[in-house]
């Protein structure tokens, strides 16, 4: 589902009661039109940082609510819009009870501190959903207490950027604590854009993780390495993987599903170069699922991975066995595919008169020349 598409069920979700308020209907559809993405992202007039729109959801059976932030922010080509989605413990915000959020109708004001600044609220809330504006207040504390550390005095974007991705002085000292390169305030703006928060360092430590580098955090989180992706691959025994491997790994699309269905398959446990190579070459569940059925079952990953590699697919199979040629060997398959002997060769040359011949005697039709 786009971002879009997923916006608008949002807006009937909060408005399928037909009693709606004006107030609330104006507010969803302008933080609609601000979240739409933009062509070019600019604008022509003049905007307020750290201002925006928001949309929270609290969601039945979840502990955490869903937020999604909109605001503009200042870059060298002009305004920009942006959007932040993330889950929370409701327990941050200040000044938002229960009875507010599942009324059947609630002016709210309400405040999310963090260390960089603090977030001020202002809307609607109808069971359980809830949308309106905000405006972003700089910690000017924090701000000084970053210079005094040697970081420079950060901007108010900076600022703001921090805020929205809960990122402060807990990061930096854990960064500390762990052993990595001192970032520089820039680094730690990128490092918040790009996921790699609190949570996410203290859970590489919990795995046994010693990356070193902000680039390589920043990187690793860029290809979806994250620690769910790690946890489940460790839980498979692979286990203190180097950081370029986790994300050759990733981006090869060797997931933990792909190997707990190829494990499930009847295959053993391989190296992950195995599985890479396997990826690669087009072998998946799928493919297995097919060959079986066509009576290949629990081929040698060697076999499968040639098979795959001379075009040797379930429809050039099935489409032989309907020629009542079954159970061809993998080897024979292959230089059928190489010879270029396909199921519409062979019909097309019983149709000239070329019947009741062996498959080795059409390859070699095919080879002198005999075309279709």
């Amino acid at each position: 589902m786009n971002y879009v598409t997923g916006t608008f069920k949002r807006i009937q979700g909060i408005f399928r009661d037909r009693r709606l308020s004006l107030l609330g209907l104006v507010t969803i559809l302008a933080i609609f039109w601000a979240c739409y993405p933009q062509m070019d992202g600019s604008y022509s007039s003049a905007q307020q940082l750290g201002s925006g729109q928001w949309m929270i959801e609290f969601r039945a059976g979840e502990e955490k609510v869903q937020v999604t932030m909109c605001y503009d922010r200042k870059e060298e080509s002009g305004w920009h819009s942006s959007t932040n989605g993330f889950s929370i413990d409701p327990a941050k915000f200040t000044g938002l009870s229960r009875e507010q959020v599942m009324s059947s109708g609630s002016h709210v004001q309400f405040q999310l501190p963090r260390e960089a600044g603090t977030f001020n609220f202002e809307g609607w809330f109808k069971e359980g959903n809830g949308s309106g504006h905000f405006t972003f207040t700089p910690n000017s504390g924090f701000a000084a207490e970053l210079n005094r550390q040697g970081f420079g005095s950060p901007t108010d974007e900076q600022l703001l950027s921090l805020a929205m991705n809960d990122m402060g002085f807990a990061v930096i000292n854990e960064l500390k604590t762990q052993g990595y390169e001192r970032p520089t305030l820039d680094q730690l703006v990128k490092m918040g854009n790009h996921g790699v928060r609190l949570e996410y360092l203290q859970g590489l430590k919990s795995f046994g993780y010693q990356v070193k580098t902000i680039d390589y955090l920043i990187r690793m989180r860029d290809h979806g390495v994250s620690l769910k992706f790690i946890g489940d691959m460790s839980g498979l025994g692979y286990k203190n993987l180097e950081p370029d491997g986790l994300i050759r790994v990733r981006d090869h699309g060797v997931t933990p599903d792909f190997i707990k269905e190829m494990t499930a398959a009847g295959y053993s446990q391989s190296s992950l170069d195995e599985w890479v190579m396997l990826r690669d070459h087009g072998v998946n569940s799928r493919y297995l699922r097919e060959l079986d059925a066509l009576g290949y079952v629990r081929l040698p990953l060697d076999q499968l991975r040639q098979m795959r590699d001379h075009g040797v697919n379930p429809k050039f199979i099935q489409e032989l066995k309907q020629l009542g040629y079954d159970k061809v060997s993998v080897e024979q398959l292959i230089r059928l595919r190489d010879h270029g002997v396909s199921g519409a060769y062979i019909q097309k040359m019983k149709e000239r008169g070329y019947t009741n011949l062996t498959l080795d005697e059409y390859i070699q039709l095919r080879n002198h020349g005999t075309r279709e």
